[in-house]
C-alpha cells in the first residue's frame, strides 16, 4: 500500500453555496464523516487531515518575497485534505469518487507521498 494526500478544492462561491444555511452546512458536514468513516473501515484512512483556512502566506524564491495567499494564481481554494492508503494511483482516484466536494463545484487533487529515508 502507498500513501496518498487528498487536496480538497473548491471556489468561494461553491464553497458559500454547498454551505449556506446552517441545514445545508449540517448535511453536508454528516456526508463528509460518512465518507471519511467508510475510507476508515475499509482500511484507507491514513490521516484525517484538517480543513484550512483562507489565509495564508507565500514565500518564493532566492530573495524570500513575500506574498498574501496561498492562492494567489489560482481561482479555487484548497479548503483542507486527508492522507489515504491505497494500493496504487488508481485505486486512490477511485475511493475519491465518494468524496462530497464532488456533489458541489469542487475537485480532489490526488497526489502520491514520496517516502524520505533520513
Amino acid at each position: 500500500m502507498s500513501d496518498y494526500v487528498y487536496l480538497f478544492r473548491i471556489s468561494e462561491e461553491a464553497q458559500r453555496e454547498a454551505m449556506g444555511t446552517p441545514e445545508r452546512a449540517q448535511e453536508r458536514m454528516k456526508a463528509w464523516l460518512a465518507w471519511m468513516r467508510d475510507l476508515e473501515a475499509k482500511g484507507h484512512l491514513k490521516e484525517r487531515g484538517q480543513p484550512l483556512d483562507r489565509a495564508g502566506k507565500v514565500v518564493r524564491g532566492r530573495k524570500r518575497m513575500i506574498s498574501d495567499g496561498p492562492y494567489v494564481e489560482v481561482k479555487d481554494l484548497v479548503a483542507g485534505y486527508i492522507v489515504v492508503s491505497a494500493k496504487d494511483l488508481a485505486e486512490a482516484a477511485t475511493l475519491s469518487e465518494g468524496c462530497p466536494i464532488l456533489e458541489g463545484d469542487g475537485s480532489v487533487e490526488i497526489r502520491p507521498i514520496l517516502a524520505m529515508s533520513f
